[in-house]
């Protein structure tokens, strides 16, 4: 091999080389970009200020919700109280007892003739009874109270007797003695069948009744009288205790 076709040395290689790269890159493309970062939203916080009004609207709203008693009583049990009540005429026919009246009380037993089953009308003996104590009255109460279980008292019809015998004829058909075939239905008849019938019945009615008394006399209506009603077949005595509280007559 001639010399001048032989390799280039080392050393002339490497300049070639370093000549070359510069040559290289100003030919190439620039290079991209670097990414730009990505935006992250930024939360704004707002601070809201309530005004005075809306303040108090809510701790109204509050009381309300808690204190429902409260809340009336202040926006209108409180503000109607200091306004004067308006003055009323007052009515013929009410009563008002004044503070130095006297109340008392009386009280009396009062025996019943002896009946047998049946309905009564006892309104004049119980009055004539009770005139001088019910004269001492300006207004109360009459309480009679019959002191058995196999009668009663009542106020009803005080005209026509005949009301007072269907009375006795529709209790009779409610609370019957004996079954349809006359066999006994009731545990308790050690004093005959009528027995339990007739604390039945006195139970129904009932032991007392209570009349209001005005100017010493009973405020009865026009057709009400007291009635004194038998369940009993044989004959009995009854009694009954008369009380009477109210205002004393001047």
């Amino acid at each position: 091999m001639s010399p001048s076709s032989s390799s280039p040395p080392s050393d002339e290689i490497e300049l070639d080389n370093l000549s070359d790269k510069p040559a290289r890159s100003s030919s190439s493309s620039p290079p991209p970009p670097p990414p730009s970062p990505v935006s992250k939203t930024t939360k704004s916080t707002t601070t809201t200020t309530l005004s005075p009004l809306t303040t108090l609207a809510l701790i109204l709203l509050l009381v309300v919700s808690f204190f429902p008693s409260l809340f009336h009583y202040l926006f209108f049990t409180l503000p109607f109280s200091f306004y004067p009540s308006p003055q009323h005429s007052p009515n013929p026919r009410s009563y008002t007892s004044s503070h130095t009246a006297v109340t008392m009380w009386t009280q009396k037993h009062i025996t019943l003739p002896a009946k047998s089953r049946g309905s009564y009308l006892v309104t004049d003996l119980v009055v004539s009874q009770l005139q001088p104590e019910l004269r001492q009255y300006k207004v109360g109460l009459l309480n009679l109270f019959i002191q058995h279980t196999s009668c009663a008292l009542s106020l009803n019809e005080n005209w026509d007797e005949d009301v007072r015998a269907d009375m006795s004829d529709t209790l009779d058909r409610i609370v019957p003695e004996a079954g349809p075939n006359g066999e006994e239905i009731y545990r308790h008849t050690c004093e005959g069948p009528d027995d339990l019938p007739a604390h039945v019945k006195s139970a129904l009615i009932g032991a007392s009744v209570t009349i209001p008394i005005k100017d010493g006399k009973l405020c009865t209506g026009t057709w009400q009288g007291i009635w004194y009603l038998e369940f009993r077949a044989q004959k009995h005595t009854r009694k009954v205790v008369a009380t009477i509280q109210g205002e004393k007559a001047a």
